[in-house]
């Protein structure tokens, strides 16, 4: 099933554009998100502003790594089925190969310091990337004072009352439904084929149930079936993105089934925040650990290729038979002005992830005051890192400032990590 014909850019320019954003796609969706924006709205017309936050919304909908998602609707509605497995592919695999190096380096020596160094000043650049992003897209997801209330409110009630993310994304539809469904309608696209979606969902259904239902034929209840049943469950409840499951997982892993420990936990998310691609490409290292420690680097190789599997299949599932309904939703004013609320909402969302990313980035300790109903997570003052903040105010005077490429400023931002990294640890 393919959209509406338009002007397709050719296989070469799918690859470099693509390809470009996968191995730039670096600190979470938010900063992906933003990424996308410039790539495919701002620096060339492959997608309107409108189709762009409509996709957005979409996909905020959806279980899994919205911003994953976001590349393979990009690529969908920009060139078809194939277009969409170019761009969700290269989204994943530049970052699959670099956790998998790094997983094995961890489990051959217990830790990448030089890495993690390394990616210091990256991560600080990241933060004004993001910034810059919140600025561009609050300019046209907020277009009046409810939507203004609405990415308050989805903002307050994720940050201070960790309202789960489905009913924020709810709350925000119905009111949308309600208050802003006069918004005139975009002439009405062509019909979606009932039966054409049935071919979709039994044909990605397929793809990426049956290699786990034959794993789990061959050797029932072995670590690999494990993993693979496990990850694809949790590739059907990740609402919200990879941050809204993380806590669950963490506590399966480390108490329910004893894979890893609390630490390697939080050393699997410490790389994965400092790598190209989804955050959820997290789970990647969980299984290449699992696995390694259980049977050695085949195994963990084996494992790693399972967990990514039936975390990202669905991902095409999803986009494949979603996709071709959302010019459909776009063109009836209720679901018109849900869509409209939603994507104010996602304003509050991205500046809610904004604000975890840079509190983790700028201090060494956080701490969660509670007051009532609130749960507020706040900065230790006095643990505020000055070579951090440092590489941020250099970051924005490159990105905002000298307005340089992401392609030149991101490794001189990793140089100038690792120059403070040894000047201040020695590593």
């Amino acid at each position: 099933m393919s959209p509406p014909p338009s002007p397709c850019p050719s296989p070469g320019d799918l690859l470099r554009v693509f390809g470009r954003i996968g191995l730039l796609s670096f600190g979470g969706p938010a900063a992906q998100i933003a990424l996308m924006h410039k790539e495919l709205v701002e620096d060339r017309p492959w997608l309107t502003e409108r189709q762009f936050l409509n996709a957005l919304s979409f996909c905020m909908l959806l279980p899994g790594p919205e911003a994953m998602q976001l590349a393979t609707y990009a690529g969908w509605r920009i060139g078809g089925v194939r277009a969409g497995l170019i761009a969700g592919l290269l989204f994943v695999i530049p970052g699959a190969f670099v956790i998998l190096a790094l997983a094995s380096v961890y489990a051959a020596h217990g830790g990448v310091p030089l890495v993690q160094a390394l990616f210091l000043g990256i991560k600080a650049a990241v933060i004004v990337i993001v910034v810059q992003a919140l600025v561009k897209v609050s300019k046209k997801a907020l277009t009046g004072a409810l939507a203004y209330a609405l990415a308050a409110v989805a903002f307050l009630g994720l940050y201070a009352l960790q309202v789960p993310f489905p009913l924020i994304v709810l709350g925000a539809g119905l009111i949308g439904a309600a208050f802003m469904a006069n918004a005139p309608p975009e002439a009405a696209p062509p019909p979606v084929s009932a039966r054409g979606t049935a071919r979709t969902v039994a044909l990605w259904s397929a793809i990426w149930l049956l290699p786990l239902a034959m794993l789990w034929a061959v050797a029932p209840g072995g670590l690999l079936a494990e993993i693979g049943l496990f990850f694809a469950k949790l590739a059907v409840v990740t609402f919200g993105g990879a941050y809204a499951v993380l806590a669950y997982m963490v506590q399966e892993v480390v108490a329910g089934f004893g894979w890893l420990t609390t630490a390697q936990m939080m050393d699997a998310l410490g790389l994965a925040e400092t790598t190209p691609g989804p955050l959820i490409l997290v789970t990647e290292f969980v299984g290449f650990l699992a696995g390694a420690q259980a049977g050695g680097w085949p195994l963990g190789l084996a494992a790693a290729l399972v967990t990514l599997w039936v975390t990202f299949a669905p991902c095409f599932l999803w986009i494949f038979a979603g996709a071709p309904y959302v010019d459909w939703i776009a063109s009836r004013p209720r679901l018109t002005g849900a869509l409209q609320a939603i994507t104010a909402a996602v304003v509050g969302v991205i500046l809610n992830l904004s604000v975890w990313f840079a509190a983790h980035v700028l201090f060494a300790e956080l701490e969660t005051v509670t007051a009532g109903p609130l749960g507020l997570l706040l900065p230790v003052w006095s643990s505020l890192d000055a070579p951090a903040l440092g590489l941020t105010a250099l970051a924005a005077g490159l990105l905002a400032g000298l307005k340089l490429d992401l392609l030149k400023a991101l490794p001189i931002m990793a140089l100038a990590g690792l120059v403070v990294s040894w000047a201040t640890t020695g590593i």
